[in-house]
This record gives structure tokens, C-alpha cells and sequence, in this order.
């Protein structure tokens, strides 16, 4: 595929907000990449491959060679179809070894024989340069909050695949059908998703407590209870606590009726709103559910007053593996997952 490269400045961009350790479990299986940033031709789609997203329509036009991934994430849905990219974002948040890699990302790269990629420092945004600089045949942004503006500096490296609906509102599923789209592997995706389905499934079955439970992902800062953050139905977070067999009150449904947002604030003192929650899931530790249960208006919350409360600790390698989960950290995640839903589950009258 020919490559364009440009001279590009560095720019300001992307913040995810993301709150969120776990015992490793068996990856899914994947073909083995033949050399960093390529696939094996013999499994791929057939060319020009035609990718719609949020602005619009992205072509590409033969086999990517040098596949480069941005924002949150991405690198795991072509790591886990056993492309290893030239070059992709670092991460930080859930890091504990300052490697800018997670534990379930490096330990794909060991299984794949390869060496980590060249990582961008996205501490103040996309790194356009850092980008330009690893001559990439196809850019994927599945999962991320690109603007316009970034989506068009960066197809000016290469082609780009950008989000399907809503910035930073991509699932897992929709992260791993249009970034394996992006590399020519649809039906691979397709395949990856129904063997994660199947584990989740197999998981979800040893916890029968929590089917059925209403669930919602709250943030509380811990320095101020004066607003409760409710990630609505758009987010990925909280989609996933459906795929384990949890439901959606009425009280977040509705706050998530017409939002183009991932997250919305309301104020402590409309807590009684969230009345019907049975499981609410949250980043803090025992402390913080203490405090909160103390607290006049949060600690009325029935979740809150029983404990109904699945605490992930702010910054864990749990607390990054599912917010939001993705085709590697899905399954490394699960078991300690579901067993603080379960937990939590245990306490609903």
C-alpha cells in the first residue's frame, strides 16, 4: 500500500476519562502475525475494503502493511487477530510498571514473539509527528474521541477508522468489527467476537445471583459529594454490565433518553432517583463506600445503605481492563469482575 508522508505539528486532543487488578485468564485464540504490522493474506478480506464511521467513509484499497493504532485501547482488537502494530499509543492509567503497556497487552505481544511497538506519548493529545514517523498504511481510532479536525490531520498520514457513533461510546463488539474491518479481517472479527461471547457466557453461568439485577456505573469523587456522576447507556462501561446479564434501571434510562453523551451529572440531592439500582458499580475502596453510606443524601441510596456496591479500585489494572473492556482485557478481567458483581449481588434483599 503506498504510504503519504507530511509534515504535521503536534496537537492537542483527546482526554478519556477512565476509572478502574485481576488474576489473567486464557486470551482467545488468534492467527500468529507474520511480521510486525502485517496479517496473513490468506485470511484476509478482499480489497478495497469500505469502513463507515462517524465522518463518513474510509477505503482501503490493498492489504495494510504497517498497521498504526491511536487513543484507547485499539491495539488490542489487531493483537488479538495477530497483526502486531509498528507504532501505538501508550497507556498509563492501570500501568504499574511504567512500561506504557498493560499486563494483558504485553503478554500478547510475548505470545506473538514480537517487541513492543513504537509507543505515542498522548499526554497532551494525538502525537500527529510520532505517527507520521512510523509510515502507516492504515491508522485505527475504533475506540476514541476523535474531533474532525484530528480524524482529517490524521487521514492525511493514511487512511483512518475512526468511531462508528458516539465519541468514546464505541463497545467492545463495535471497537473489534470496525477496527478488524479497518485490516481487512471482518470475518476474523466476527469469529473473535463470538469466541469472547462464549466466554463470557461460560463465566456469567457460575454467578447466577446477578441476572437480572438493575446495575449502574456511578464516579463519586471522593473529595466531594455534592454531584454523582451516571454514566449513561451510551458508554461502553455500562454496556458491558449488560453482557453479564445485568439490566438498566429506569432511573438511568431515562437520564440516558436523547444525552449524545457517555456522562451526566446529577446532584446529591436528587439521590433518591437512583432508588431502583440494585448493583451500583463505582471506582473507590472499602473507605469510600464508609464515607458515602455516612454521607445524608448519597447514603440514602438503598445500593449505597446495604453495600449493594461493587468498588473497582481508581487506577488498577481492573479498573483499566473494563473501562471499557477490549478484545484482550475482556477476558483477563472477568473472573475478578464478576465476582465483585456477585458480591455485591449477595446484598440485594
Amino acid at each position: 500500500m503506498r504510504r503519504t508522508v507530511v509534515s504535521l505539528t503536534l496537537a492537542a486532543g483527546l482526554a478519556l476519562s477512565l476509572a478502574a487488578c485481576g488474576a489473567p485468564a486464557a486470551a482467545p485464540t488468534s492467527p500468529a502475525a507474520s511480521a510486525p504490522g502485517t496479517s496473513d493474506p490468506a485470511t484476509t478480506d478482499s480489497f478495497p475494503v469500505t469502513v463507515k464511521h462517524a465522518y463518513g467513509e474510509t477505503v482501503i484499497e490493498s492489504k495494510p502493511e504497517r498497521v498504526a493504532t491511536v487513543a484507547w485501547s485499539n491495539h488490542d482488537t489487531a493483537l488479538a487477530l495477530g497483526v502486531v502494530p509498528v507504532g501505538m499509543a501508550a497507556q498509563t492509567y492501570g500501568v504499574t510498571d511504567g512500561s506504557g503497556v498493560l499486563e494483558w497487552t504485553a503478554a500478547k505481544l510475548k505470545e506473538l514473539g514480537a517487541e513492543t511497538p513504537v509507543l505515542f506519548d498522548e499526554t497532551d493529545g494525538i502525537n500527529f509527528d510520532a505517527v507520521n514517523t512510523v509510515e502507516p498504511d492504515v491508522i485505527l481510532a475504533g475506540l476514541s474521541g476523535l474531533t474532525q479536525e484530528e480524524y482529517d490531520t490524521l487521514s492525511a498520514i493514511a487512511p483512518t477508522i475512526a468511531f462508528p457513533g458516539l465519541s468514546w461510546g464505541t463497545s467492545w463488539r463495535d471497537t473489534i468489527k470496525v477496527n478488524s474491518a479497518g485490516l481487512g479481517m471482518a470475518a476474523q472479527g466476527d469469529a473473535l467476537i463470538a469466541d469472547l461471547e462464549g466466554q463470557i457466557q461460560t463465566a456469567v453461568a457460575a454467578y447466577p445471583q446477578i441476572a437480572g439485577k438493575t446495575a449502574a456505573f456511578l464516579y463519586i469523587n471522593p473529595t466531594d459529594f455534592g454531584t454523582i456522576g451516571v454514566y449513561t447507556t451510551n458508554d461502553a462501561r455500562v454496556a458491558y454490565l449488560y453482557d453479564l446479564g445485568m439490566t438498566a434501571p429506569a432511573s438511568v434510562a431515562s437520564l440516558s433518553e436523547g444525552s449524545t453523551s457517555f456522562y451526566e451529572d446529577i446532584s446529591a440531592e436528587n439521590a433518591d432517583t437512583l432508588a431502583d439500582i440494585d448493583i451500583i458499580f463505582t471506582y473507590g475502596t472499602p473507605e469510600l463506600l464508609t464515607k458515602l453510606q455516612a454521607d445524608p443524601l448519597i447514603g440514602s441510596i438503598p445500593a449505597i445503605k446495604r453495600g449493594s456496591v461493587a468498588l473497582v479500585e481508581d487506577g488498577t489494572p481492573l479498573a483499566a481492563a473494563v473501562s471499557p473492556p477490549s478484545a484482550l482485557s475482556l477476558t483477563w478481567g472477568l473472573e475478578e469482575y464478576l465476582a465483585l458483581a456477585a458480591a455485591a449481588a449477595d446484598k440485594v434483599a
